[in-house]
This record gives C-alpha cells, structure tokens and sequence, in this order.
C-alpha cells in the first residue's frame, strides 16, 4: 500500500491519502485514484469522487476544484507506470503454483473429470460440475448449478448460477494491451475481473479478457457462440 505523496512526491496535493484503488471517473471513490483522457467523459469526470486524477492540460478544468491531480502528456502511460507500482505483477499472467488436483472431500455435491486442477480459495456452488483437463485458478468463485466443460481454463473470475461454460474457453486472462515507445512496448496492467451473471452459457473455444481497470461483464441469460471473443473491460447486457 502507497500514499499517494509515495507515487507523486513532487505534486501540489492537500492531503496525503493511503492509495485505496484505481479506477474509472464513474465508480471512483474517496481515496481512489482516477484518470482522465478523453473529452467523451466529460460528464464522468465533472461529477467524478476521486481524490486524485491523471489528466491532460487541456481536460483539468472539467474536474472538481477538490479532485488533486497530475497534469502528463501521454495519460494511459502515466496510467501505467502507476499501476505497476500498486500491482507490479499484473502486466503479465504468471502461471498459478497453488494448483492441485481436485478433491471431492473439499467441494461437495461438485463433480469432476480426470486431472482437475484447483487453485487456493476458489469456491464452486452445489450441483456443479467440471469437466477433464480444466484449470480453476485462485479466488475464482463458481456459483452453483453450473457445468463447465473439458479443458478450459478459468482466472481472475467471479460466475453465477446455472452457467454453461463448454470445452476449451479461455476465461479471465490477461487482455491485449500495450503502449508503443520507441523500440519498446510499454505492456499496461490488467486488474479487473471477468463477471459472469446467472445462466449465462458459453460454448466452445471462447476467449473472455479480463477488464485491465474495470470488470469485464456479460449479463444475465446471454449466450455467446463458438469461438468469441470478448476484449477487456467490455460489458453486455442481459439477454443478448
């Protein structure tokens, strides 16, 4: 945990709070830090409850005079540099080492095929079930009733109840995002969450990106074909 005089020590700032998470203007809180880029969110950043903001010169004057804040060239870099400092593992996904095989005595009522791997403090609901060859990583939470099939790979996820996940998906990894600078790509941290609501059904091969600052969603009763894919931070509604 860093105050933010840790990460901007030379800035103007009327308190010196402890960083309590980065987030978009929309959800931003009391001792969130927050980030302003474009003009289409004007209205998010007028009414934003940041305490801090990263921002262009050009775009400040449409933040609350009590929102502290940064003024940079390039946001999204500065974005990312400061998340590699309050997350300095999640530009890339590191293989999880907690795996072991499933054991039935843990998660009763659940069923597994052959070679299950689990991840420490995942949770999975009554009446499920999970096919051959799938890997559940840690804190990943399955609701109950839900049927996932062979050979897919579940992280950084929280799913509801009554879902279809079919064989081979790719559910929570790390999405697509770099920034170019000079011969180097600058890789920009991924942080959300995937967020899977009840009877959602996802059929074979699909790939859903974790968001990189917000939650990644697919509501209620939706269903998704072969082969999808789904980019970070998206969100669709209920029913699609």
């Amino acid at each position: 945990k860093l105050k933010i005089k840790d990460l901007y020590p030379k800035a103007k700032i009327k308190k010196n709070f402890l960083v309590n998470n980065i987030t978009s203007l929309d959800v931003a809180k009391l001792n969130d830090i927050s980030f302003f880029d474009k003009i289409n969110y004007k209205n998010h950043a007028e009414n934003t409850k940041a305490s801090f903001c990263i921002t262009t010169k050009s775009l400040e004057k449409f933040l609350p005079k009590d929102v502290d804040r940064v003024i940079v060239k390039n946001v999204l870099f500065e974005l990312s540099l400061i998340l590699k400092k309050l997350y300095p593992s999640a530009d890339i996904d590191f293989p999880d080492f907690s795996l072991n095989l499933a054991k039935t005595k843990n998660f009763k009522s659940v069923k597994f095929g052959n070679n299950v791997l689990i991840g420490k403090s995942v949770k999975i609901g009554k009446n499920s079930f999970v096919g051959a060859n799938t890997i559940i990583e840690s804190n990943v939470i399955i609701g109950k009733n839900c049927v996932i099939g062979s050979g897919t790979i579940i992280k950084n996820s929280v799913i509801g109840d009554e879902v279809v996940i079919q064989d081979n998906c790719n559910i929570g990894q790390k999405g697509f995002g770099f920034i170019p600078k000079n011969n180097l790509n600058i890789k920009f941290p991924h942080i959300g969450r995937v967020i899977i609501l009840d009877r959602v059904e996802i059929a074979c091969s699909c790939t859903i990106d974790r968001g990189s600052i917000d939650d990644t969603i697919i509501g209620k009763n939706t269903y998704l074909d072969n082969q999808v894919h789904v980019a970070h931070n998206v969100q669709i509604g209920s029913n699609c």
